[in-house]
C-alpha cells in the first residue's frame, strides 16, 4: 500500500473512532491568495559570509578568511560572499530577492534574537507574522499554520500544527490528551499518531465541559477533507528529515488547501568554533532547502504565489575568536524572495566595512546620517505587514508598532 493510502486509511479509522461527532469548519481550498514561507536560520548565520559580504581591513583583525583569496562577487547587482555554495544561488535567484542588511536586533540573546526577529517585538507578547498571516485569512481552519521549530509564538491569533515537537501536534487543539510522543523531524509519523491518538479519546460522557471543546476540535480535524487532501498530496518519499522534507510538507500542506503559511527551520549557525566549516555546510543546506523549495513549489504550481523571508536570531562578529569561531553579533540581514515583483533584484541597507549597521533614509532607502535611521526588525515586519495585506487587520492591530519609521522596502 503506498504512503497516500496508507494515510487515506488512517484518517478513515480515525474518523470511525470517533463517534462521528463534527464541527463546521471554513474551508482553505477557498483561499486563492498569496502563501508564506518564513525559513528560521537559527544560532544566529554570518551575512559577511552570505548577503552583505566583507572583505578584510588592512590594521583589523581579519573578518573572513575567505576574503584572504577571492573577492566580494555580484549577481544582478546585489552582493554575495564566495563561499559555501553562494554563488549558485545568488546567480539563479537574484531576479527574485531584496535583501535587507544592516537590521540591528540591539541583542547578543538568542531568545531575544529569534523573538524580535520574528514577531517584530523585542520581547514576548506579539505573535509571528506567520501566525498573523495564518488567522487573518484563515481564522477557522484548524491546521492554517505549520512550523517545523524555531519561533512560532501564536497568542491565539491562529492554530499551529507543530511538526518538530515531540508532541507532533501539539498546539493544533491545545487539549489533554496531547500524550503521544512522535520524535523530530519525522512527518511519516503523523499518520500513527492520528492513530493512536483518536484510540485514546475518552467516551464524551467522561470528559469535562472544558475537554468537549477539545474532542470536538480533533474529530472534526480528522473528518475534514482538507486533511484528506493533504494525504493525497504528501509525497511517497520524503527527501530526508531536513529542509527538503520540511518544503515537502509545507507545500502538501498548500496544495491541499489546509495551510497557508509556514515556518521551516534549520540550526547550528552559533558556531563559536570552526565557524568557516561549520558555516560553509549550513549554509550551502539553507540555500539547497531554499531552492528545493521552489523548485517543489513550481512542480506543484504554487510557486507563483509563494513569499519565502529568510532571516536568523542575528549575525556573528566581524573578527574570529581563539577556536576560529565568530560569537554573537546584533547585526544581521533579511531576505525575501517573490516571483515578477517590481522592488526584487535588489539589496537595500547599509553596513560599514567593519559591519556595523549605518542609519538609511526610510524614503530613499540610502545612506543618510543626518536624517536616517538605524533599521531593526520591527521595520521589517511593519513594510511586511503592509505588503501582505495585514497592517489593519483586527487581529494585528493587538500588536501594532508605535513611534516606528515606515521604511519603502516594497515600493
Amino acid at each position: 500500500m503506498n504512503r497516500r493510502n496508507i494515510f487515506k486509511s488512517a484518517l478513515a479509522f480515525a474518523g470511525a473512532s470517533t463517534l462521528g461527532l463534527r464541527a463546521p469548519l471554513a474551508r482553505a481550498t477557498e483561499y486563492a491568495g498569496k502563501l508564506f514561507v518564513f525559513v528560521q536560520a537559527s544560532g544566529g548565520w554570518d551575512p559577511t559570509s552570505f548577503c552583505d559580504p566583507k572583505a578584510n581591513v588592512a590594521g583589523e583583525r581579519p573578518i573572513n578568511h575567505w576574503a584572504d583569496e577571492d573577492e566580494i562577487r555580484e549577481a544582478g547587482g546585489i552582493a554575495y560572499a564566495p563561499f559555501g555554495a553562494n554563488q549558485a544561488f545568488f546567480e539563479k535567484y537574484h531576479r527574485d530577492m531584496l535583501v535587507i542588511n544592516g537590521v540591528d536586533a540591539q541583542t547578543n540573546s538568542h531568545d531575544t534574537g529569534r523573538t524580535y526577529n520574528w514577531s517584530g517585538r523585542n520581547s514576548d507578547g506579539y505573535p509571528s507574522l506567520a501566525a498573523i498571516l495564518a488567522g487573518h485569512h484563515a481564522p477557522g481552519l484548524v491546521m492554517p499554520y505549520v512550523t517545523f521549530g524555531g519561533f512560532s509564538r501564536t497568542h491565539g491569533v491562529a492554530k499551529v500544527m507543530r511538526l518538530s515537537n515531540p508532541r507532533t501536534l501539539h498546539g493544533v487543539f491545545g487539549d489533554p490528551f496531547d500524550q503521544i510522543c512522535v520524535p523530530d523531524g519525522n512527518p511519516r509519523l503523523l499518520v500513527d499518531y492520528v492513530v493512536e491518538r483518536s484510540r485514546m479519546l475518552p467516551d464524551p460522557q467522561s470528559v469535562m465541559p472544558s475537554e468537549m471543546r477539545s474532542r470536538l476540535d480533533f474529530e472534526a480535524a480528522f473528518n475534514n477533507d482538507d486533511l484528506r487532501a493533504f494525504g493525497d498530496a504528501l509525497p511517497d518519499d520524503f527527501e530526508g528529515n531536513g529542509l527538503r522534507a520540511q518544503a515537502q510538507v509545507a507545500v502538501a500542506a498548500f496544495e491541499a488547501g489546509m495551510a497557508l503559511s509556514a515556518d521551516l527551520h534549520l540550526s547550528g549557525f552559533d558556531t563559536h568554533g570552526d565557524h568557516d566549516e561549520d558555516h560553509a555546510d549550513l549554509l550551502a543546506e539553507l540555500t539547497d532547502g531554499v531552492d528545493y523549495l521552489w523548485e517543489y513549489a513550481e512542480t506543484r504550481g504554487l510557486a507563483d504565489r509563494l513569499v519565502v523571508v529568510m532571516g536568523s536570531d542575528f549575525g556573528r562578529t566581524n573578527h574570529y575568536n581563539e577556536d576560529g569561531g565568530k560569537d554573537h553579533w546584533p547585526i544581521g540581514s533579511y531576505v525575501v524572495m517573490e516571483k515578477n515583483q517590481p522592488w526584487t533584484g535588489r539589496a537595500v541597507g547599509e553596513t560599514d566595512e567593519l559591519h556595523f549597521a549605518q542609519r538609511i533614509n526610510p524614503r530613499t532607502l540610502r545612506r543618510d546620517d543626518a536624517n536616517g535611521a538605524i533599521i531593526h526588525p520591527r521595520h521589517v515586519h511593519k513594510a511586511l505587514r503592509r505588503y501582505l495585506g495585514v497592517e489593519n487587520a483586527i487581529g494585528t492591530q493587538r500588536y501594532p508598532f508605535n513611534h516606528t519609521e515606515d521604511f519603502a522596502f516594497f515600493g
